[in-house]
């Protein structure tokens, strides 16, 4: 299969409603819809990570996060522009743009436009953001080869062909209000 052919048949899997793994800028990660519940839900399962802590939400489109930034001063906005795409994910208000099962006990989401070409291509074939998290359990450390998350997950998760930077860090964490490095 090509590589479109397989970021189409990804993209098919997520609008079923399934959990795939897709290489981000710095560590492959799992993704699904943000919009189905089910699909976050059994994301969260597969990573023995509890719900209430919410996931990020990537896009390779500013455009799909423009009514969280709406709600940011010019300086902030401005901020979160000079870092994209790229590895930094904020966390906004989410002025409930995202379901509960995104943002958790949170009054906050965190949000990235990513420079992963694999990533991006995911969210240009889907015409929207999708969860991404690091693709591994809970406290193990993050996928850096797709070998790896096969270990973790088995041989059925369908994956997005690509690679990430092996040099790279996952994606800094920054609190858009007041600046604050969270990761």
């Amino acid at each position: 299969m090509t590589p479109s052919l397989r970021i189409r048949h990804a993209a098919a899997c997520v609008r079923e409603g399934g959990v795939i793994a897709c290489p981000a800028e710095a560590v492959w990660g799992l993704s699904c819809d943000p919009w189905n519940q089910e699909a976050v839900e059994q994301l969260c399962a597969m990573k023995q990570r509890p719900i209430s802590k919410g996931v990020i939400v990537a896009s390779g489109d500013v455009a799909d996060f423009a009514p969280l930034l709406d709600g940011l001063t010019s300086k902030q906005r401005a901020t979160l522009l000079d870092s994209w795409p790229g590895p930094v994910t904020w966390l906004v208000p989410h002025q409930d743009f995202f379901p509960s099962w995104v943002t958790g006990e949170s009054t906050e989401v965190a949000i990235r436009v990513t420079s992963a070409p694999a990533l991006s291509k995911l969210c240009r074939e889907l015409g929207g953001p999708v969860v991404t998290t690091s693709a591994n359990w809970a406290g193990a450390q993050p996928a850096k080869h797709a070998f790896q998350v096969v270990r973790y997950f088995g041989a059925g998760v369908v994956m997005v062909p690509g690679s990430v930077n092996l040099q790279g860090r996952p994606s800094t964490i920054k609190r858009a209000t007041t600046g604050e490095v969270m990761r």
